[in-house]
């Protein structure tokens, strides 16, 4: 968790100001959602994004 935490801050919130909660948690969703869980290449998966590991080990 600490390793997501850390990733999560340094690529979507520092240096972003949100003017409102609403537009935070919309990032939040967008970045877990579309990003990190789909696209980002993610180390323990052998620097594969979590839906190419998934492609390939089904």
């Amino acid at each position: 968790m600490e390793s997501f935490f850390h990733t999560l801050k340094a690529e979507l919130i520092r240096g972003t100001n949100f003017q409102k909660s609403s537009d935070l948690k919309h990032a939040l969703a967008r970045y877990i959602n579309d990003f990190y869980n789909r696209k980002r290449l993610h180390s323990a998966l052998g620097y594969q994004s979590p839906m190419e590991y998934e492609r390939i080990a089904v």
